[in-house]
């Protein structure tokens, strides 16, 4: 019997594409998160793209059964009240475009005390974004808060297909791990640390 003979019949979406982030970030535009206070992640991306913004949402593979009862490989979203936004213009247009919309939503600040919003620096997205590619095996989403927490030195990555990426080397049930941390979550992926260096 061949390998093939025993593989599941799957499905999968061809419109559904990771994203290319390069692209995104090229112009070195920062970014900012938003929290949504709705489920309706869909018609808040669409609301966005209207206006003339350039989104991202971490995305992952899951299965779905589909109608002749087998597996279809789709895209979903890794959380479902979190968009990040390119910046486009001042941050005054940016208020007018979320006070307009009929979803309620507020932009992480860079504390609780400030009024200004944090800007995620591209080359800081940028990193997060190729994390964040569906593609990649070995990776963890984990919460702000939980990052905070885990202990890491900074470095670079030297070697390897992370080539270029900067985090915090960190380990987690005995293996290491390159942490990204942008408002609102963060991604692990593991990585050998002798692809690494302090950075």
């Amino acid at each position: 019997m061949e390998i093939d003979d025993i593989q599941p019949n799957i499905e999968k979406e061809d419109d559904e594409q990771p994203p290319i982030p390069q692209e995104a970030t090229a112009d070195g535009l920062p970014w900012y998160a938003i929290r949504l206070f709705s489920l309706r992640l869909k018609a808040v991306l669409s609301y966005f793209k209207e206006a003339g913004l350039e989104c991202f949402v971490p995305m992952e593979y899951a299965f779905k059964e589909t109608p002749k009862g087998s597996p279809r490989r789709t895209l979903r979203p890794v959380v479902h009240n979190l968009v990040f936004i390119k910046k486009k213009g001042e941050e005054s247009e940016l208020k007018r475009i979320i006070a307009q919309a009929e979803y309620k939503m507020s932009v992480i600040r860079k504390t609780t005390d400030s009024k200004a919003y944090y800007e995620i620096p591209a080359k800081q997205m940028l990193d997060f974004m190729i994390m964040c590619n569906p593609d990649i095996e070995l990776r963890k989403y984990i919460g702000e808060e939980e990052a905070h927490l885990k202990a890491g030195t900074p470095v670079q990555v030297k070697f390897g297909a992370l080539k270029g990426l900067n985090g915090k080397l960190v380990r987690s049930s005995g293996k290491y791990f390159l942490l990204k941390e942008v408002p609102g979550m963060a991604v692990m992926i593991k990585v050998s640390r002798w692809c690494c260096v302090p950075g």
